[in-house]
């Protein structure tokens, strides 16, 4: 057994350098087995949540037909994200990562079973789904704090930019097929065939968690003492750091806003397509499906780009992300919708890609989950808020007008931001300096 330090991790066991073509080259996270192993897993199985996510929105709109209903049912989803991810990131620092991984993953195909099940039988309910929602958003509490503070272990700090570009791109290569071919599937068999694929595409990433292999994962060096730390105090730990950070502070401040008002806008998208641009089932799944493309675009673009986040760059496209979710508001023209939801998805996907890889290279080891939290929190966690407020909204003064009011919310956190950030570029160019 052989224990060094490289990358500014603490490594136990047997590593070998990365080797590979010019292919991997230019995607050096991809030179490390445990990444490819868990990154394939990760692209079948998003493939079957966005197929699952599509036919969900369509289910609750054929049950309901109601925005507030499709508000509901996010707000319940990502409840659970508001009140127990810090937990769940305390947790991700406490436990081995693969471990809760290979739970958190089980749990979620049992509940995509349990959906397909009630629906093949007729007795789906909005209870039923409401019920669903709220334990997948309990189990992702724990789910995505482990899973993004896990990237840095099977890579290391040097190519962390690159992984966490490249889960994004494979996040939005799944949000390209899954609504596409959701949109086709509903139109000829319903929705059913949806829940049944996402619960199957579970298998690929269990198996490829399990075929990980520990000793070449690049582990953080345990602190001192830090087993009688109890959960409350390590909890404090991580929002204290979080908050005397001014880089973190800043990234966590305008992250929040923009996904308050801006990012959850995909609550709606089905009314999108249906009331604004009276289009049916394929046409919601094309929608999603060119939003995934200009996301997939930019990730693949930072991923090959190979250069430090830095604050002008995130705030500007921040920036153009929120004049693209207004002006598709104010679009009632199908084709022009599309190449805006591709331009928004861009600037979006570029805009939260160098926000993630900026705070998990920020972070030390020991706080990198409880960091990863906090974000998680204001990213996926304000969406019960930003969920109702949108179907709320959208019930009282129409889908567009909604759209411009929320895009104008989010460009003013992100000009205050521009010009909040001299201490926050400074702390960040001073770690990248090291």
């Amino acid at each position: 057994m052989q224990t060094t330090e490289r990358n500014g991790i603490h490594i136990t066991g047997q590593l070998t350098e990365p080797q590979g073509g010019k292919f991997l080259q230019a995607f050096p996270a991809l030179q490390h087995r445990n990444f490819r192993l868990f990154w394939f897993g990760q692209l079948i199985s998003l493939i079957g949540t966005w197929m699952q996510t599509t036919g969900q929105s369509w289910l609750v709109l054929q049950l309901t037909h109601n925005s507030l209903a499709l508000g509901t049912v996010g707000a319940l989803q990502f409840l659970p994200v508001l009140l127990f991810t810090l937990f769940g990131g305390v947790l991700a620092d406490r436990l081995p990562k693969r471990r809760v991984l290979f739970g958190t993953q089980t749990f979620a195909c049992v509940l995509a079973t349990t959906l397909f099940v009630l629906y093949i039988t007729h007795t789906v309910q909005i209870w039923h789904v409401y019920t669903l929602a709220f334990l997948l958003g309990i189990n992702n509490s724990i789910d995505m704090p482990t899973r993004q503070a896990f990237v840095v272990e099977m890579v290391g700090r040097k190519a962390l930019g690159n992984a966490v570009a490249l889960n994004s791109s494979v996040f939005n290569m799944a949000k390209i097929v899954g609504p596409g071919v959701a949109g086709l599937i509903i139109a000829r068999f319903g929705e059913g065939p949806l829940f049944l694929g996402n619960a199957i595409s579970f298998i690929p990433v269990l198996i490829c968690l399990f075929l990980l292999d520990p000793a070449k994962l690049f582990a953080g060096k345990p602190q001192k003492n830090a087993e009688q730390v109890g959960p409350l105090k390590s909890l404090h730990e991580g929002l204290n750091y979080v908050w005397r950070t001014p880089a973190i502070f800043l990234i966590i401040a305008v992250v929040g806003i923009v996904s308050l008002f801006g990012i959850n806008f995909n609550v709606v998208e089905p009314l999108v397509s249906t009331d604004l641009l009276h289009q049916g089932a394929q046409g919601f799944g094309l929608l999603s499906s060119s939003f995934g493309i200009g996301a997939l675009i930019g990730a693949l673009s930072i991923a090959t780009g190979h250069k430090n986040p830095n604050f002008k760059k995130m705030l500007t496209r921040a920036a153009f992300f929120c004049i693209g979710l207004g002006l598709v508001g104010f679009s009632h023209n199908y084709l022009l919708s599309l190449a805006l939801a591709m331009v928004t998805g861009f600037c979006m996907i570029t805009f939260t890609a160098a926000a993630n890889t900026a705070l998990q290279t920020v972070a030390p080891d020991h706080l990198r989950g409880r960091v990863m939290s906090v974000y998680m929190l204001v990213f996926n966690g304000t969406t019960p808020i930003g969920n109702l407020f949108t179907g709320w909204l959208a019930g009282v003064i129409g889908i567009s007008l909604t759209l411009i009011v929320n895009a104008a919310i989010s460009l003013v956190a992100v000009i205050i931001g521009w010009f909040k950030r001299g201490k926050a570029e400074k702390n960040l160019s001073q770690v990248f300096s090291k």
